[in-house]
């Protein structure tokens, strides 16, 4: 029986150009990409890759494999979403940082919903590090985070949304740079045991930046709150879905190339439910009109 997900594996690496970025598209391993070639050139009985190359490229027939199966998957795929869809019914048990709930999230549980009116879902909230070790004791379908800042064997990473990072001041500090608003004014923090407070922190520490942090707040809307109302300045990623504090503050570029925080869905490998992940990525993906 020929492996559907080595297929799937191999027309990654063709489209990516190596095993590592094959991985990164698909939310795998460089290793667990290895494993699954390897797999698909047992059930073949030959050998798919010229491995005396860094990285191995495809030899003839690997070509020949990827010409004869792209349309073949295609149209599983195609054919796995018609009964799909038409049949999701059970519970979905989903976590989420809070700052997506004011995002993107609402507006595509309530598509989902609409799709597939016999699915519930169950939404838990909390930091990204507390809903993933829920992911990972299988309490969690999956999980709406930033992206890990290690690796977690045994779970799977599906991105949907890259947000620049940017300085928010109140009205009047138009046309002040970063570090002057970093350094003049009151910095309130991101909760540091969150992973997009350690993020900043660390971004903070390379370019050398002192800031003065009186405050240190777990909610992306307290702090645009607090900022509005004069309180300090902060660092926080720029959402594709604005929130009602955004018309009050003033954006400014965090250093000359702002870095991305980076949100996708964390899921199990062994997850029961990984289709129901997979509609619920899909439609966050066409929701996020940022670029990864």
């Amino acid at each position: 029986m020929v492996p559907y997900k080595g297929l799937e594996v191999l027309l990654a690496v063709a489209d990516y150009g190596s095993f590592a970025a094959a991985g990164d598209s698909i939310g795998l391993t460089q290793s667990a990409v290895s494993l699954q070639i390897k797999s698909l050139e047992e059930s073949f009985d030959t050998v798919l890759f010229d491995r005396s190359k860094r990285p191995p490229v495809l030899n003839a027939d690997g070509a020949l494999l990827v010409q004869k199966s792209r349309p073949l998957i295609q149209q599983l795929n195609k054919l796995k979403l018609t009964f799909t869809e038409r049949h999701y019914s059970g519970t979905l048990h989903i976590g989420a940082i809070p700052s997506v709930l004011t995002g993107v999230l609402p507006r595509a549980l309530s598509q989902m919903q609409q799709q597939h009116p016999r699915l519930l879902v169950n939404l838990v909230t909390g930091l990204s590090r507390e809903i993933t070790a829920m992911v990972q004791k299988g309490k969690l379908d999956g999980a709406i985070v930033s992206e890990p800042l290690r690796s977690y064997p045994g779970l799977t990473w599906h991105p949907f949304a890259a947000e620049p990072l940017m300085v928010i001041s109140p009205p009047g500090t138009e046309g002040l740079s970063d570090i002057e608003l970093l350094s003049r004014f009151p910095f309130l923090q991101f909760y540091k045991q969150s992973w997009i407070g350690q993020m900043i922190d660390s971004l903070l520490a390379e370019r050398n930046i002192k800031v003065h942090a009186n405050m240190e707040v777990d909610s992306m809307e307290s702090i645009k709150l607090m900022v509005a109302e004069g309180l300090g300045v902060s660092i926080v990623p720029l959402r594709s879905h604005r929130g009602d504090f955004d018309q009050k503050l003033v954006f400014s570029p965090f250093g000359s190339k702002p870095v991305k925080r980076v949100v996708g869905i964390i899921e199990s490998e062994s997850n029961q439910n990984s289709e129901l992940i997979q509609v619920l990525h899909k439609i966050l993906l066409a929701q996020t009109s940022m670029a990864l």
